[in-house]
């Protein structure tokens, strides 16, 4: 398997996708070099997949973590529980902590990688759809504060990615269509071919064809790394993609996390960016409409809970990329094309995205 590269220099690593990329696990274990492995994972993964990463550990296995299931559990207290599991171990400076889970669990057990004695090596094993194509490439990790979404963490790249495409048959139905917000994504922002691909295919992705599904996890995380080698730490384009993350992690924070999985908070956020940057004429209504219509076909929420509209100015206002008091929103300016606003935008014309049905 040729996995795609994540160009960082020195810190570059393999992308291994495919089925049964578990398989390829000893092979991303070589390109990160020797060292003990601690895994983090969570009581409804480990059945699954824990016993044969442990097999192909071997006498490389040094402990496990096992977090409880769900975003609410994505905080400072789990990653401390965490932290201790891994001190407890005596795991040293030259080991490895492995993420095997969906995306809470890779943006928990990276903050832990990144942090552990300033920062030890990490292996990314994502088994949702919404990790394979968005978190578990490019380095982000985190924990949540009651007061904003990942608003305490690091940049702390992997050192491989295992994406193995049959993890996806045992995915909830609801976790598969939140991870459908991700790829549609990248369809909007940079590449209009994939988004009409995703029109014609959208029925096989809900189906879980196994080609579809493979070639919609390559195209997304091709256009990722493209943009993480291109913008590390989001000084530019990388900014481009937190399209319906600004508006989605409003919805999170206020519906409580887990009510609403970020997946569906991210579908919803993208109409309202969409719906504003038509009504500030950035892009055509057609294209909103086409966004709506394919975020719809993915069984995803186009709108947002009924909230106030003091709530989402608090909301927007606690947002990591509020810079000199403005809050800084990525915009479709076409299918294929987005820019992020660097001027003040209208109360008025906010309000009406928001609240749009």
């Amino acid at each position: 398997m040729n996995p795609l590269i994540v160009n960082l220099g020195e810190r570059s690593y393999p992308v291994f996708i495919g089925a049964r990329a578990m398989q390829y696990l000893s092979s991303a274990l070589e390109s990160v070099g020797s060292g003990q492995v601690f895994v983090v994972s969570n009581p409804t993964v480990a059945p699954l997949y824990l016993p044969a990463v442990k097999t192909m550990l071997g006498n490389r296995l040094h402990g496990t973590f096992l977090m409880p299931d769900g975003e609410q559990y994505k905080t400072l207290a789990t990653y401390t529980e965490a932290l201790n599991a891994v001190m407890e171990s005596g795991l040293h400076r030259d080991g490895i902590i492995l993420a095997l889970g969906g995306g809470v669990v890779g943006d928990l057990a990276g903050f832990v990688a990144a942090t552990f004695q300033r920062g030890v090596r990490f292996l990314q094993v994502p088994t949702t759809l919404l990790a394979q194509v968005d978190s578990s490439v490019g380095g982000k990790t985190a924990v949540n504060h009651a007061l904003g979404k990942n608003m305490i963490g690091a940049f702390h790249q992997p050192n491989a990615v295992v994406i193995d495409t049959t993890t996806l048959e045992t995915l909830p139905e609801r976790e598969l269509k939140a991870g459908l917000a991700e790829v549609i994504k990248y369809g909007v922002i940079e590449d209009a071919n994939f988004f009409t691909w995703l029109e014609q295919n959208m029925p096989a992705l809900l189906q879980r064809d196994p080609e579809a599904l493979r070639y919609a996890i390559e195209v997304s995380c091709s256009i990722k790394a493209r943009i993480v080698s291109a913008d590390e730490r989001e000084q530019g384009v990388r900014a481009l993609l937190n399209y319906g993350h600004t508006f989605g992690h409003v919805i999170e924070s206020y519906a409580g996390y887990g009510n609403w999985l970020h997946g569906e908070a991210v579908a919803a956020g993208m109409v309202i960016a969409s719906h504003l940057a038509s009504a500030m004429q950035w892009c055509d209504v057609s294209d909103y409409r086409r966004i709506k219509a394919l975020v719809e076909a993915a069984g995803l929420p186009t709108s947002a809970p009924n909230m106030q509209w003091q709530d989402w100015q608090a909301g927007l206002y606690r947002d990591k990329k509020v810079q000199n008091g403005l809050v800084r929103f990525v915009l479709p300016t076409a299918i294929g094309c987005a820019a992020i606003t660097e001027q003040p935008i209208a109360p008025e014309l906010l309000q009406a995205s928001v609240a749009h049905q």
